[in-house]
């Protein structure tokens, strides 16, 4: 193997690293590494505060214990965290990972828009004693603010408007929107996040640490992980023996070379990291288009359903690997595919990874020429559903779809009789190198992810190609970045429902249900103005009903002779 390309390129690529004293030049906030130019100078130069987040929190450790003691005494047992990608997958990896300590706040999530959603998150929880985290680095997310909207006004209607404030904290940025409107509401209190940190870059910051002190994890611990990594880190190691540098570079080149799915295989007890790390690879790196393509949460599978664009990255828990999966691992090593092993030695380590794996990224994004602290593709989603939104005024609806320049509809109902047709176009324009999403507007339930995941296993077996699953809106600043600015390489599957049964936002003109519906329709345009391959599919009323037809018409289909 001495004389592999790709292993010369990554070899060459860390003695670069060394040469050019990447290390010293990032931990020293030079941001000309990525881009020498003003415009993403600017970017860079605002967006490195992460370098130093884990010493820099070590000293608002026992305060923000003192703030967590003190709402457990205040009586109350429950938290909800309104928030979005960067605000809020981190707090989910804490809470998967270290659970609830005695006598703290059990923690909830709240980042879809669809009503069904956010009525089961209300369902699930004493209103009356729970603290709600209204967490947006901009203090302008829209779902967020219309979260903080709904649940403020079901707390002013319980115990009254002037006492609702004491139920609600904020993490945002200095002088941001919700900065003001927290003062101007009360609230308990208000976390200042350094405003030098981009939302995947923050869970050692408030955005991460102020949920994990109200569930009692151990600040001190988990911050004394993270500086230890960080020290090393910093402390000159060759880029050959440093924990992120040789993952970052070989990632980069690997991708370079055509192999640019990153497949994740994660220890059970640590599974919820792969969603944050789906976030950090896909919203830096996605861009220009080229980038790292995560794959999280698809199942292991033998050797001859991936294809030659595959990297496989394990992160294993000393002590509690999964033998189905180091197996398979073991089984694409010895069929030629490049694998590695990141071994942690217990769950507090989770901290020490969201160093390597942010470092890992920014030599990554060096290796593949961007910027990996800018997102310029999310925007156009967002700007397309602010633009749809007034549809809904006075029972209005969506305008109709608009035909591709083929003139065919990227549209199609369940019920329909074109859909088999529709869904086999699509995937008869599937080829090696192309990765399958499925975006699901849908809850996330239990019963949707399993025919969901069934789905993917399908698809990814039957064309040897990578596949994702991401539940909208949330997926929208995840992996929304990498579907716009990344390879062309992706192929759709946009899955809608019929109106349901809805829930109003204070203060608007539309619906939790009318925005989820903005969302899509705004994000199919976006994907479709670009030429990517794409189909919405409405399940109909009844999403369990739609989702067994869809995964019925896809088994079908693949009992068929393969298409192209």
């Amino acid at each position: 193997m001495a004389d592999d390309p790709v292993l010369e390129a990554i070899d060459r690529r860390l003695r670069s690293f060394d040469e050019e004293r990447f290390g010293e030049r990032l931990f020293g906030h030079d941001a000309t590494l990525w881009k020498d130019d003003p415009h993403h100078r600017e970017i860079i130069a605002h967006a490195l505060g992460w370098t130093s987040i884990a010493d820099d929190m070590q000293g608002k450790a026992a305060d923000l214990a003192a703030f967590a003691a003190q709402v457990v005494a205040d009586g109350f047992t429950d938290a909800v965290l309104l928030g979005m990608g960067g605000s809020s997958l981190a707090p989910e990896v804490f809470r998967r990972t270290f659970g609830v300590a005695e006598g703290y706040l059990d923690l909830r999530i709240c980042d879809s828009t669809d009503p069904q959603a956010v009525r089961a998150t209300e369902a699930a929880i004493d209103l009356e004693h729970t603290l709600f985290i209204v967490s947006s680095k901009s203090g302008g997310t829209t779902e967020t603010a219309c979260f903080h909207a709904y649940f403020h006004e079901r707390v002013s209607a319980l115990v009254g408007a002037g006492q609702a404030g004491r139920q609600f904290v904020a993490v945002t940025d200095p002088d941001t929107s919700l900065h003001r409107e927290a003062l101007a509401q009360g609230f308990r209190a208000v976390f200042l996040n350094p405003p030098d940190i981009g939302g995947r870059y923050s869970a050692l910051s408030y955005f991460g640490l102020v949920p994990a002190a109200l569930i009692g994890v151990d600040l001190g611990r988990l911050l004394e992980r993270a500086a230890h990594v960080t020290a090393v880190c910093r402390d000159g190691v060759p880029a050959r023996e440093h924990p992120a540098f040789k993952v970052g570079g070989a990632l980069g080149e690997l991708a370079r070379a055509g192999r640019d799915k990153v497949t994740f295989f994660l220890s059970p007890a640590i599974a919820s990291l792969g969603a944050w790390l789906e976030q950090l690879l896909a919203e830096s790196t996605g861009k220009e288009g080229t980038g790292l393509v995560p794959v999280d949460g698809e199942t292991p599978g033998p050797p001859e359903v991936y294809g030659a664009d595959r990297v496989f990255v394990a992160l294993t828990l000393e002590g509690q690997g999964d033998e189905r999966g180091a197996a398979a691992l073991a089984a694409l090593a010895e069929a030629g595919h490049p694998t590695m092993t990141l071994t942690l030695p217990d769950v507090w380590d989770v901290a020490a990874e969201f160093v390597r794996w942010e470092l890992a990224v920014a030599a990554a994004g060096a290796a593949l020429g961007i910027d990996p602290f800018d997102q310029p593709n999310v925007q156009e989603s967002k700007d397309n559903t602010k633009r749809l939104l007034p549809a809904f005024a006075d029972g209005g609806a969506l305008p109709l779809i608009a035909p591709r320049p083929d003139g065919r509809t990227p549209a199609v109902a369940v019920s329909d009789e074109r859909l088999s047709q529709a869904v086999r176009e699509l995937l008869g324009s599937v080829r090696p190198g192309d990765y399958l999403a499925l975006q699901a507007y849908l809850p996330p339930t239990a019963q949707h992810e399993r025919i969901l995941q069934g789905v993917r296993l399908l698809l990814r077996d039957r064309f040897r190609v990578a596949t994702t699953l991401g539940y909208g809106p949330r997926f929208l600043h995840s992996t929304g970045q990498l579907h716009k600015g990344g390879p062309p390489t992706g192929v759709f599957v946009q899955l809608t429902r019929s109106a349901p049964k809805d829930l109003a936002i204070p203060g608007q003109a539309y619906t939790f249900g009318q925005l989820e519906q903005a969302q899509a329709r705004g994000d199919l345009e976006a994907l479709t103005s670009r030429g990517l391959r794409v189909l919405s599919i409405d399940l109909g009323p009844d999403p369990l009903v739609g989702l067994t037809t869809f995964g019925g018409v896809v088994a079908e289909l693949l009992r068929q002779p393969a298409t192209g």
